[in-house]
């Protein structure tokens, strides 16, 4: 019995470009050809590309298929190599599915922050943006802060600072940051590491308060890094400089 390259392909639940390419790759041999020139495949042929189908079935790597093949002493590490791989793609997968479930759960945008699914329907596009960006900066247990933060602001204050305009006059942007700012103050009170953030940034300091900066700029209006600004310094005022004697 001999088949052709489609005939083989069939056989072995593949197709004729991957029969192709385990033969330029060497892990397949090339077959005698008929007489028309067609190649013609045997027994040996379809057991030797099962073998490799199996392999690739596994995970294994295609350079490392003739290794594993031949059952050499590396052949547990690469397996074990491998499942370890497995392990991290499984829990990958795991991660997305419960991500999506979250998204589903609150009608979160499928774009949203991971691990703000729970308020990212409340979030306006800026602070999404810089959510984004944080996920990026701060640790784990920063982010699990910054998202209890969110859930407890005031969604008036929130939609009144969204909604600011560039050129808000004085009177709004203070009664603004006033509102603001006593919520502000019990963030800092609660979350102490947010007047000193540097424990909590695993790519160092100076790059992210570069990238915080850049960021925050880019993202808000005048008037709203004014009111944020004028928060700040109403939640949080700088010692009082000493008096000379």
């Amino acid at each position: 019995m001999a088949w052709s390259t489609r005939e083989l392909a069939e056989l072995a639940g593949t197709t004729v470009n991957t029969v192709r390419h385990y033969h330029r790759l060497g892990l397949l041999p090339e077959p005698e050809r008929r007489v028309n020139n067609y190649k013609q495949y045997g027994v040996s042929d379809l057991v030797r590309l099962l073998r490799i189908r199996r392999l690739v079935d596994l995970g294994v790597p295609l350079g490392q298929i003739d290794d594993v093949s031949h059952g050499g002493d590396s052949t547990p590490d690469a397996l074990r190599a491998v499942d370890a791989d497995l392990a991290g793609r499984i829990a990958h997968l795991q991660q997305a599915r419960a991500d999506i479930a979250l998204i589903l759960q609150g009608s979160a945008p499928a774009d949203g922050p991971r691990g703000f699914e729970t308020v990212a329907s409340r979030l306006s596009e800026a602070d999404t943006s810089i959510l984004h960006i944080y996920t990026q900066l701060y640790d784990q247990e920063a982010l699990d802060d910054l998202r209890r933060m969110v859930e407890t602001e005031s969604d008036e204050a929130d939609a009144e600072f969204n909604a600011l305009a560039p050129d808000a006059d004085e009177a709004t942007r203070q009664r603004l940051a006033e509102l603001i700012a006593p919520a502000l103050a019990q963030h800092l009170a609660d979350y102490p590491w947010l007047k000193d953030p540097a424990g909590r940034l695993p790519k160092g300091s100076q790059a992210t308060q570069e990238t915080f900066v850049e960021a925050v700029v880019e993202l808000y209006n005048p008037a709203q890094l004014d009111v944020l600004a004028r928060a700040s310094m109403i939640a949080n005022p700088p010692p009082d400089t000493p008096t000379e004697g």
